[in-house]
């Protein structure tokens, strides 16, 4: 099942890889070429009249399992691993895991889009594409 709000919006070049139990709030924002796996929510705060849900950039990969939830920009070109808790913005070509979320790295090149290449934090590709932020997890 796929429950996206009507009155959600969704840019192009959407990719829901095996959509079973993506939620999609009601002023949520999906930007254009984001890539979300199953079970990802994109929650409100629960303040019913106002604008309460996240806004994501373009190019974003949201890993399965990932609940984001609250009115929250996360950066263009971030990737979010899979169980994170998102509960607070997330800077541009950031990646962050954790319950909650915590930035661990960012991605070397302005244009990275980790939602077209689907390389998991950990693989060799991804390794050669970050620079750890801290210390880790």
């Amino acid at each position: 099942m796929i429950d996206i709000h009507p009155n959600a919006t969704l840019r192009s070049g959407i990719m829901l890889d095996h959509g079973t139990g993506i939620v999609i709030g009601e002023t949520a924002v999906v930007g254009y070429d984001c890539s979300i796996l199953h079970h990802v929510t994109l929650g409100g705060s629960g303040k019913a009249g106002v604008d309460r849900h996240p806004k994501v950039g373009n190019g974003v990969l949201l890993g399965a399992g990932a609940s984001v939830l609250g009115n929250i920009k996360i950066g263009d070109g971030c990737q979010v691993g899979a169980g994170t808790l998102v509960i607070g913005d997330l800077p541009a070509l950031s990646v962050a895991v954790g319950v909650p979320a915590k930035v661990i790295g960012k991605f070397r090149d302005d244009e990275a889009q980790p939602a077209r290449s689907m390389n998991q934090v950990g693989t060799k590709e991804s390794e050669a594409m970050l620079y750890e932020v801290g210390d880790g997890i």
